[in-house]
């Protein structure tokens, strides 16, 4: 029980990497950088806090990467309970990855329309705003469909949460629902163009992020308890 709630604090020092960088760059930097509405604020917003920025791209690498390892030590972890299903687990997260880290590269494009190179000269001002909003555009795009597999990879991990006996079935249930909330706004995002200003898409994502935010400061602060919930 000793190496199982050491490799579980290892765990959740991984995830709580993941949570504090994913939430920087995904929803801090863009809160204060980015007006979708308003090329030229978004552009100017960007030239005036480019170390916010590229901050930004640091933190997301970092939550990559942590998303890489997060799942190979959740499976020393939750093996035990089925190795298949554990299987799934890893192969549906580690996919993501390198996905994610290519689509890091329209952050480095918007870093190329605003460096004031030479050879931007032939664009007027009008036409650099607008390619840094379709590299933003780009780089959404890109978190949508990986977000496919953000949400898939929580079924089964989830599943083995409810099972493995030494972490609350709560929070397994909450990761379980968490994937058919990715699920359902990646559909409703896709086929309804105004799904967004429903309002519901931050509505389906709170039990998956209870139970991802959960699950993460459990390991971090408890590891694996003994005995069955």
């Amino acid at each position: 029980m000793n190496s199982n709630k050491k490799t579980a604090r290892i765990a959740g020092a991984f995830y709580l990497i993941l949570v504090l960088t994913g939430i920087f760059s995904l929803l801090y930097v863009p809160s204060k950088l980015i007006v979708w509405n308003d090329a030229a604020v978004t552009f100017n917003n960007i030239v005036a806090n480019e170390t916010l920025f590229r901050l930004g791209i640091v933190a997301g690498i970092i939550a990559y990467i942590s998303f890489l390892f997060l799942p190979l030590v959740l499976y020393k972890l939750l093996s035990p309970i089925n190795k298949t299903i554990a299987i799934s687990m890893v192969a549906l997260a580690v996919v993501s990855v390198p996905i994610s880290l290519v689509n890091i590269n329209h952050k480095l494009e918007v870093l190329t329309f605003i460096s004031e190179a030479s050879y931007l000269d032939v664009f007027q001002a009008g036409e650099l705003h607008t390619q840094v909003m379709l590299s933003l555009e780009h780089y959404n795009n890109g978190i949508e469909a990986v977000s496919i597999f953000w949400g898939l990879w929580l079924l089964p991990f989830g599943y083995l949460v409810f099972r493995s006996g030494f972490l609350p079935k709560l929070l397994g249930i909450l990761l379980m629902m968490g994937c058919f909330g990715y699920l359902i706004n990646f559909v409703g995002g896709f086929l309804f163009p105004g799904y967004a200003s429903l309002g519901v898409a931050s509505f389906i994502s709170i039990p998956g992020s209870l139970g991802e935010i959960g699950t993460c400061l459990w390991l971090v602060i408890v590891g694996a308890k003994s005995g069955k919930n």
